[in-house]
């Protein structure tokens, strides 16, 4: 039984800008915790394109 690729298999993955939206959320939060910039200001640092800076900011407990 030959098992398929990651890539081929997980529907996130299937859809690259979906993906790289995702990943720059992903990065950009967890660089803000760690280093107290704003997730907006990191995102917009990562992201090649404006239209993957569509990040859904929570405030949490943490603030």
């Amino acid at each position: 039984m030959s098992k398929k690729p990651l890539i081929e298999t997980n529907p996130y993955l299937k859809d690259m800008a979906r993906y790289r939206r995702d990943l720059v959320t992903s990065v950009s939060s967890s660089t803000a915790i760690e280093t107290g910039a704003r997730v907006g200001t990191i995102a917009r640092t990562l992201a090649p394109e404006p239209s993957l800076v569509l990040i859904k900011i929570r405030r949490g407990s943490a603030r």
